[in-house]
């Protein structure tokens, strides 16, 4: 047996001897082939949820050959070591056979760090996309981070949609979506299949960076438990919001329907059906509204555009800069184009 095939072997022992984590690779594995497609981006960043899932890929390419998986890290080089860490990461991946591709970000990131990272990251992840013309992202998304999600959101005042947290699919545009096979996942499972696998992991240092809303909101969650609430009972609540969200979503496009028209590249809004609908339909119209002007993927936060709206429901005309759109509120309408 060459050194090849008896690492290939050493994924599928890690999975088949621990029935704990071979239904985690089970699940997975379904989860892939339900896609219905044969190339994927697999996103790695280092650390333990990226790696774990690197390992999955790799486990699943040692079974299904017809399926690619191209593995891909960006370096936004925000810290000094930041290249050399790469440069770590793609070492560890090369003793199991997975070949990274390292991407430099060469724009800079002052302001708003993590927001504007995460848009440059998904920006260059969806390059790759196009020239490989391949339909998905996979990430590490885990439990851990769609209850941080939530309560980020919660402590932001947002609505159903928001609170509903992360979805398993989401489209970051009309032709590439982001797959999350992990949101049923705990943090501490994939922290031992990486261990297991790679021997190590990288420690992202702005996970301890109180600066950061996320880093404090991490931090929470022990104190959280300790007073009888539990991760599971907040998991809970994000799916009965997803359920109503749904349901919500079916009311929602028919609205749309009916008050939102598209003039070339203006969209308007009839002021008066706007207005009349309750705060949560107000805040899903004008908000996926800003974010199809803008090409964003997701709307301005909600109390930006609560303000928006309260300044925007006057008789008289009114413009509003929000979400990188004009809104300008004349007579009947509202008006929502693209900022010059």
């Amino acid at each position: 047996m060459s050194k090849k095939n008896s690492i290939v072997l050493k994924h599928k022992d890690c999975f088949s001897n621990s029935e704990q984590f071979f239904e985690i690779y089970s699940d997975f594995k379904k989860k892939i082939l339900k896609l219905k497609a044969k190339k994927f981006i697999v996103a790695v960043s280092g650390g333990p949820d990226s790696l774990a899932l690197a390992a999955m890929c790799r486990a699943m390419y040692s079974n299904y050959k017809q399926l690619k998986f191209y593995y891909l890290h960006i370096n936004h080089g925000i810290r000094k070591n930041s290249l050399s860490e790469s440069k770590k990461i793609k070492k560890i991946l090369k003793k199991q056979y997975i070949l990274l591709k390292i991407i430099n970000n060469k724009k800079k990131i002052i302001n708003n760090i993590q927001h504007n990272a995460r848009k440059i990251r998904y920006s260059l992840l969806n390059r790759e996309c196009k020239k490989k013309k391949i339909k998905f992202i996979l990430t590490g998304h885990h439990k851990d981070d769609q209850i941080e999600t939530f309560l980020i959101r919660l402590s932001r005042g947002s609505g159903v949609q928001g609170l509903s947290a992360m979805s398993a699919i989401s489209y970051f545009n009309s032709e590439t979506k982001i797959f999350r096979p992990f949101l049923s996942e705990s943090k501490k499972n994939l922290i031992f299949i990486s261990k297991k696998i790679f021997g190590t992991y990288i420690k992202d240092p702005s996970n301890n960076n109180k600066k950061f809303l996320r880093s404090n909101v991490r931090k929470l969650l022990p104190i959280l438990s300790r007073h009888g609430i539990e991760s599971d009972q907040i998991l809970r609540s994000i799916n009965n919001l997803k359920s109503s969200s749904k349901t919500l979503n079916i009311y929602f496009k028919e609205i749309l329907k009916k008050i939102v028209k598209r003039k070339g590249k203006k969209i308007y809004i009839k002021k008066n059906e706007l207005f009349s609908l309750n705060q949560e339909l107000q805040l899903r119209v004008l908000g996926f509204v800003i974010r199809s002007v803008n090409n964003s993927d997701y709307p301005p936060r909600s109390k930006k555009i609560f303000t928006a709206l309260k300044y925007l429901n006057s008789s008289r005309d009114k413009k509003h800069q929000l979400g990188g759109c004009l809104l300008v509120s004349r007579n009947k309408y509202v008006y929502i184009e693209k900022s010059l």
